[in-house]
């Protein structure tokens, strides 16, 4: 796992889109007002924002922090699932299983796990994570 800057320009993506997202140490921290604020925008939950970019060796969460990007491996992500939490549960998330967050689970205990939601339309209350858990299953497996 890489947050600092790295020379990916050349590599093409395979896909990417726009992504908000939270670790589940930053989510467990939030308080009540958070979470009432989340039911006009997940924005309040979910502070972190810039693009997830598919590559054919890493996967990139752009503007993670300000030293930079997180860059993820395979080896770096032990799981990817699209699930309600106790963190982030149908309350928040909507009551259709399309407002379910993409949870990737990592090998660093510092990180671990990592809440996306991608491609999120606020109105409708739907993201792409399902379709970005198989795309990062596959990644993963091939």
């Amino acid at each position: 796992m890489n947050t600092m800057n790295t020379n990916t320009e050349g590599s093409t993506p395979l896909c990417e889109a726009d992504y908000i997202a939270a670790t589940a140490h930053e989510l467990g921290r939030k308080q009540s007002a958070d979470k009432a604020a989340a039911l006009v925008s997940q924005k309040a939950l979910f502070q972190r924002r810039g693009r997830i970019v598919l590559r054919p060796d890493e996967l990139v969460l752009t503007d993670w922090s300000d030293t930079g990007p997180l860059v993820l491996t395979r080896t770096d992500i032990t799981a990817a699932e699209t699930r309600f939490t106790d963190l982030y549960g149908r309350f928040l998330g909507g009551l259709l299983n399309a407002g379910k967050p993409l949870i990737l689970s990592t090998a660093s205990p510092s990180l671990g796990e990592i809440y996306l939601l991608i491609n999120r339309r606020e109105t409708m209350e739907t993201t792409d994570d399902r379709q970005w858990e198989k795309r990062i299953n596959d990644w993963r497996n091939g």
